[in-house]
């Protein structure tokens, strides 16, 4: 089950969007149009770039040297960003020592898809821990299932026909960890209203060994 550890503290288009959160703390919430992200049909990842850049600025999420090109995005294969997708920035990913941090970003009302951590790579299979910074993360995993609870979680028809496996959810704010209690058990993520910034924590990441609920986007992964 996802546990949580620590109590923390108490439609406009893309680029307009992008012009009005440019001032850090901008108290607009951002907003975003799914086809802004795609060109004849492609996921536009500069785009994208752009829109979690927007949603950092609207929190005061700092923009250090080099932040844009160590962005990760990505919308699984699934041409709808807005709904199902993620960017991250991964600071450090020690296999040596076993340790890793990255940042997660997620748009509002963007689903991180479900998904589990496997051995692989001479590397054990993930155990892994999150400490949401900014907006709100509803971090489900496995346990008694209380999604009923959180009707504002909108599971997109274009993960697995709007379905999912797991369904019990802790409600992160900014100051709350989380953490997965069992390796190999699966997990996803759905932000709040105004998006989230979470930083994760974990002993290491092997990307060959990431495996989704979801058999388009795990074969699209493995794929790739």
């Amino acid at each position: 089950m996802i546990q949580a550890m620590v109590a923390g503290a108490g439609a406009a288009g893309l680029t307009s969007v992008t012009a009005v959160a440019a001032k850090a703390g901008s108290a607009t919430k951002p907003e975003f149009n799914n086809g802004d992200f795609y060109k004849d049909g492609k996921f536009d990842v500069e785009k994208a770039k752009d829109a979690i850049i927007a949603l950092c600025n609207h929190h005061g999420y700092p923009i250090f040297d080099g932040f844009r090109d160590k962005l990760w995005v990505s919308d699984y294969g699934t041409g709808q960003f807005t709904k199902l997708g993620l960017a991250a920035n991964l600071f450090v990913n020690n296999e040596k020592d076993r340790y890793m941090l990255m940042d997660l970003f997620l748009l509002p009302g963007q689903m991180l898809p479900e998904h589990w951590h496997l051995e692989g790579e001479g590397n054990p299979a993930k155990l892994e821990g999150w400490l949401v910074r900014h907006g709100k993360s509803y971090i489900v995993g496995i346990g008694d299932d209380n999604l009923a609870d959180f009707p504002q979680i909108k599971i997109p028809e274009c993960h697995m026909g709007g379905e999912v496996t797991t369904k019990h959810v802790a409600e992160g704010k900014p100051g709350d960890f989380n953490m997965l209690m069992q390796v190999e058990t699966r997990h996803w993520q759905f932000a709040g209203p105004e998006g989230a910034i979470v930083t994760e924590v974990a002993n290491v990441h092997t990307n060959s060994a990431v495996r989704h609920s979801d058999k388009a986007i795990n074969d699209q992964f493995l794929a790739g």
